[in-house]
């Protein structure tokens, strides 16, 4: 037997997926609390948290339930009065006024449940709303490292599919449980006031019909939660393999993707068809109940009235009224099923909301201002989760205005150094420094003002190109958006294309080239107008001719604004003010680009290497 499929951190598995899905159920991972949560502690997390800000409309809605219900009980005492009415013959007249009073609960009735729908509908679409907002503005400010570790995919599975299935149990429970348990509770007051040896009789089958629907509860609620587990992986496969869409039929592995997502399919069906059987029991076993309290209640009754201790009519009522019971029975255990599974998609949601973001704003922390904006890493260490050291009490400077290119083999520590600026993650021994001040004094918000970052990853969205520029300055005008792409000369190919600057470039710019990606990432860099500047490989996707275009473009950014390039094209560098080698962490040599060639030094080696490769093929990354 292969073990279960462990999520771990949410990430897809692909190889284990293809052998494993059908044959175990899945386990929840990083963002799981790992021992279930109790339905009561979930429950009052919900209603303390959600439910106490509408408690005035939960309140009246509450009382427009009460009245109705109350309703039930006036109809089933109608039925009393009108079968002895008609055995005792007492007249049109009296009819007339009972029927009056049957005509009058149920348009009572009709206009309270209506005012109920609304308000406790309005209170449920409210309440889930609310925490679709809370869990994507917490996410989107958690940690860079928290999306690194949890599948994207899976992301957005929780914040829609299971908020979705929140959404459909809060409305179901409010709506049918507390109108189900009043209902239940006035006939049952009905009925204990017509007979209460009768209600004695019938009401024995009600702790058998709780005890069961308790039992199959948590059996639903773990289905549930592994078929919204399942839903949440095939979310994050379908997601990687539309992302790499290119690769897979670059190496014809259409097949292969598709035995991953069928597996995944076949796994979320079978957790489904078990909970839709197990939940589907709830029916037939309450009628079997029912049907044995119905049978000892006719018995029992018939013999009361062959006694004379009861009429006819009270019989008949009875009846009625354990008949109109019964339905609000069978409804809240419809609503035990489905609560379960909300309760299982609320665990899920609130397992996002309860990671606490690391890299948070300081208690004291303030706006970041200076006039001066030079970089330091004093004594910086800092390593990745897997114990790999990255940075090693690396110490450099870079004075305001000037450019210092960062270079070195790959692994060095040179995008850690771009990534630990702007606080994306932090250091874990030293500080770093702009203008003096450590860079978690100030508001991660007023530092990033500061700072324009252009990377070899060319992050677009699906929406226009003048749009996608304006991005790094909200509000910017159409001018300065394209005297931005006039100055990364992405202007002239914009106007080339159909729509000009309104056309759209695809989800992550697929309908542009890796070229114009670069140029359009660095026009949004070039009107953030920052005065911190950080280049991590940021004409890695350019030709030759459009990088001496952008080249010169940025020659003209970087004046007057300090500027970090990361860099393995060494020839677009070679003019920086200072050159710093890196080499596991540390700083093996600095100077600059004539300095190091003539020290004979790594940088030379690597230079040489580099121009050997232009010279016999064209280019060298």
């Amino acid at each position: 037997m292969p073990n279960c499929i462990d999520t771990g951190s949410l990430k897809v598995n692909r190889d284990k997926l293809v052998t494993e899905t059908n044959q175990c159920a899945v386990r929840s991972g990083t963002l799981q609390t790992g021992n279930a949560q109790s339905s009561f502690v979930l429950l009052k997390r919900l209603v303390r948290a959600y439910l106490r800000p509408h408690i005035k409309h939960f309140i009246a809605a509450m009382l427009f339930m009460a009245v109705a219900a109350s309703m039930r009980g006036v109809f089933t005492h109608t039925l009393q009065l009108v079968i002895d009415g008609m055995i005792e013959r007492r007249g049109l007249v009296y009819m007339s006024w009972v029927c009056a009073l049957i005509i009058a609960s149920f348009w009572i009735r009709s206009g309270t449940v209506y005012l109920h729908t609304i308000l406790m509908n309005r209170i449920g679409q409210r309440i889930v709303a609310t925490v679709q907002q809370e869990m994507c503005s917490h996410l989107l400010r958690s940690d860079l490292s928290f999306f690194h570790a949890n599948a994207s995919g899976t992301l957005v599975s929780r914040v829609i599919n299971d908020v979705t299935i929140m959404r459909q149990a809060v409305n179901e429970c409010l709506l049918n449980s507390f109108r189900g348990g009043l209902e239940l509770a006035s006939l049952i007051g009905v009925m204990f006031y017509q007979d209460w040896h009768l209600s004695l009789i019938v009401f024995a089958v009600f702790p058998l019909s709780a005890y069961y629907v308790a039992r199959i509860g948590k059996k639903i609620r773990r289905l549930a939660s592994n078929t919204q587990n399942a839903t949440g992986d095939l979310s994050a496969l379908l997601n990687q393999t539309f992302q790499g869409i290119r690769h897979v039929k670059a190496y014809g592995n259409e097949n292969l993707e598709v035995t991953r997502v069928n597996g995944l399919t076949e796994a979320i069906y079978k957790f489904s068809l078990k909970s839709i059987r197990v939940s589907a029991l709830t029916g037939p076993v309450m009628e079997v109940l029912s049907s044995v309290a119905i049978t000892s209640l006719v018995v029992y009754g018939y013999l009361q009235v062959e006694r004379g201790t009861n009429t006819p009519g009270d019989l008949v009522a009875f009846i009625a009224s354990f008949v109109l019971a019964y339905d609000p029975m069978k409804r809240m255990g419809r609503v035990s099923a489905q609560l379960q599974a909300g309760l299982a998609a609320a665990e899920r949601v609130f397992s996002v909301l309860d990671v606490t973001p690391s890299i948070a704003d300081a208690p004291k922390a303030k706006e970041f201002v200076s006039d001066d904006y030079t970089v330091e890493l004093d004594n910086v260490v800092f390593s990745y989760p897997d114990g790999t050291r990255a940075l090693d009490h690396l110490s450099i400077e870079v004075p305001h205005g000037k450019t210092v290119a960062i270079v070195g083999s790959s692994g060095a520590g040179k995008s850690t150094i771009i990534n630990l600026i702007p606080r994306f993650y932090d250091v874990q021994a030293g500080r770093i420094s702009i203008g003096g001040t450590d860079v978690r004094d100030v508001t991660m918000c007023s530092l990033r003002s500061k700072i324009a970052l252009v990377s070899q990853e060319t992050a677009l969205f699906d929406d226009t190109i003048r749009a996608n520029i304006a991005y790094g300055k909200i509000g910017a005008s159409a001018e300065e958006v394209e005297a931005a792409a006039a100055a990364a000369s992405a202007d002239g190919f914009i106007r080339e294309l159909p729509n000009g600057y309104d056309t759209h470039v695809g989800e992550f710019g697929v309908k542009l080239s890796g070229g114009q990606r670069q140029r359009i990432a660095i026009a949004r860099a070039m009107l953030r107008n920052a005065p911190v500047l950080l280049l991590d490989e940021a004409t890695s996707a350019l030709d030759n001719e459009s990088e001496r275009a952008v080249q010169a473009a940025l020659k003209r950014l970087q004046e007057g604004r300090t500027t970090i390039v990361v860099a393995h094209r060494l020839s677009t560098i070679v003019d920086a003010d200072l050159i710093i080698v890196l080499d596991q962490g540390r700083v093996a040599e600095q100077g600059t680009h004539s300095a190091l060639l003539a020290k004979g030094g790594v940088y030379a080696r690597l230079y040489g290497l580099q121009g050997n490769c232009e010279l016999k093929l064209g280019d060298c990354q």
